[in-house]
């Protein structure tokens, strides 16, 4: 079992930077590709970026490439998310998955085993 925590959201005005942390119970941490998502209201839940349990790999949604950056620390349980350059369609609470298949925390529909509650993040015009 995985329980993950999310921290960092905020309001903050477009153009400026965020920092999302999501933090990880469990001793299996580096076994987990993760990944975050997020959910605007009103629209699916979409996906953000992933990193393999190495953090050798990475992918970003083309809404994000250039503008964040995944990362990790196998050895605080923690995955990182630096959010720059916000926009106000950049709204939306963001959601930290886990799972130990990496093409589940590319692909909400394909079920990623963990979830944690949320964070929300609001831009400002």
């Amino acid at each position: 079992q995985v329980q993950l925590v999310e921290s960092g959201g905020g309001l903050v005005q477009a153009g400026g930077s965020l920092r999302l942390s999501c933090a990880a119970s469990g001793r299996t941490f580096s076994s987990y590709a993760m990944g975050w998502f997020r959910q605007a209201p009103g629209t699916e839940r979409e996906f953000v970026a992933a990193i393999s349990g190495t953090g050798y790999v990475t992918s970003y949604a083309d809404s994000v490439k250039g503008r964040f950056t995944i990362s990790r620390d196998n050895a605080k349980n923690t995955v990182s998310l630096q959010m720059n350059s916000l926009k106000p369609e950049d709204t939306a609470v963001y959601y930290c998955a886990a799972d130990r298949v990496y093409s589940n925390v590319i692909n909400y529909r394909h079920g990623a085993d963990y979830w944690g509650k949320g964070t929300l993040v609001t831009v400002s015009s």
